[in-house]
Parts: C-alpha cells; sequence; structure tokens
C-alpha cells in the first residue's frame, strides 16, 4: 500500500517503540517522515532503518515537555519536508508507585511528556495542518479508560489525552483536521520491559487487567492502526479512542 505517497508525517518519539514502528510504517506507505525524540542516538538508528528500506526521513531532537521545543520541531519539520499532513504524537512515560510516594517531580514530568507534549506539539502543528486538510494521531492507553492500581501519574496523562483528542476533533472538525487516538494494552517496547512493581504491590490488581490473548501487542501491530487512522480510509473517523487491548475491557 501506499496511502501516503506525496504526504509528509512528523512523528514524536520515534527513537524506539511505537513510535519508531510508527515511522517505518508511514515510510513503508510513502510518506516522507520527520521522526523526533529526546534520544539523538535511537532516532538515528530509526533514520537509517528507514534509509535502508528506500523511504524518506529527516529527524531533529524534541523535549516534548518543553513548549518552545515542539514549536521548534514542527518549524523544523517545515523546513526540512514543506508541508505537514500527519502529526502522530507518540512520545511517551510511564512511572508506577503508591500514590502516597509519587513525587511532585515524578506527577508533573509523565503529565508534561504524556499530556502537554501532545497538546503543544498539536497546537503548534494545527495552522499547517489546517493548510493541508491534515490530521492528528495521538497514542493514548487503556489506562486512559479503566483504573490501573500504581499508575495515578500515568492514568491521569493518558486519560487527558483521550478527551483532549475528543475537544480538539469537536472543535477543529469545520476546519477540515481530523483528531484521532489509539489505546493500547500491554505492548512489547522498552517501556514494558522496564516495568517492576513497586514493593508492597497486590499482583491480582495488575491482574484484573491482562489480555485474553497474547499477553503483549507488538509495537507494529499498533503503528498499523495508527496508519489506518491517519490515512484517508479513515475519513469519517473523528474523535475515537481506538482501543488495541486483546480484549482487555472485553
Amino acid at each position: 500500500m501506499e496511502r501516503f505517497e506525496g504526504k509528509h508525517a512528523l512523528v514524536t518519539g520515534a527513537a524506539s517503540g511505537i513510535g519508531r514502528a510508527t515511522a517505518e510504517r508511514l515510510a513503508t506507505e510513502g510518506a516522507r517522515v520527520f521522526c523526533a525524540d529526546i534520544d539523538e542516538g535511537g532516532l538515528e538508528d530509526t533514520a537509517e532503518a528507514i534509509r535502508t528500506a528506500g523511504g524518506q526521513v529527516s529527524t531533529g531532537k524534541l523535549d516534548v515537555s518543553d513548549v518552545e521545543s515542539c514549536r521548534g520541531c514542527v518549524e523544523s519539520a517545515l523546513e526540512q519536508c514543506g508541508r505537514l499532513d500527519v502529526l502522530c504524537n507518540v512520545a511517551g512515560i510511564g512511572v508506577y508507585s503508591h500514590a502516597t510516594d509519587l513525587s511532585q517531580e515524578q506527577w508533573q514530568r509523565v503529565i508534561g511528556v504524556n499530556l502537554s507534549g501532545t497538546f503543544y506539539m498539536s497546537q503548534a502543528a494545527i495552522p499547517h495542518l489546517i493548510e493541508t486538510g491534515g490530521n492528528i494521531v495521538n497514542v493514548a492507553s487503556t489506562a486512559g479508560l479503566v483504573g490501573v492500581a500504581y499508575a495515578a501519574a500515568y492514568c491521569a496523562s493518558k486519560g487527558g489525552v483521550v478527551l483532549l483528542t475528543r475537544s480538539l476533533a469537536v472543535e477543529l472538525a469545520h476546519r477540515g483536521i481530523r483528531v484521532n487516538c489509539v489505546c493500547p494494552g500491554g505492548v512489547d517496547t522498552p517501556l514494558i520491559r522496564d516495568f517492576t512493581l513497586p514493593e508492597g504491590a497486590k499482583l491480582e490488581l495488575f491482574q484484573r487487567m491482562q489480555s485474553l490473548g497474547p499477553p503483549l501487542a507488538k509495537p507494529e501491530e499498533i503503528a498499523a492502526s495508527i496508519a489506518y487512522l491517519a490515512s484517508d480510509e479513515a475519513r469519517f473517523v473523528n474523535g475515537s479512542a481506538l482501543a488495541i487491548d486483546g480484549g482487555q475491557r472485553a
């Protein structure tokens, strides 16, 4: 498929995991991709993989929690690519802790990256997406749809992404912009591999969130859904929060 032939996409969190898989998928389908991340080494690995596969790619360092960095990233993408058709807000972090032990710094960092970063990038990109009739795809989580123990900051941030998505979808529909999000369950990414339960946590509280099928999705499976939502095939999909959780919430 070449659903993105002639289109230009900006993907945050592109150094690893879902972000990298998304950048590679869009490039495979013909998009010129601007990959952004705070991890410059991982970012170059992603870019090299795309180039090796014959794709078009540019890169830029980005701290999504900093509004000026977000604005500069969008401007760099426009300088490199000339236009912007798709914004994929994938960058994210997680902290697992008893709510009473969560520090102010941890809370602010998770909210800053996951929620504020999604808003800052969208705010900077919207004027340019209006020009192209483009769209935004955000990465939320099933933790933004149901409660997850020991994840107060993460749930708050991802629940915010879901409602931010819907608010922007309503506000921007008359401007020709669609805004959707995906809500993955467990995905085999560095975020999950580095996961540890806090001391004294009750394992049964996590078991209620298990998938009915394989325990973890592949990043490429989430990227495929992002590519669908970003494509013209999803012309009539707006304000959606697509759960990809193996029946976790069934």
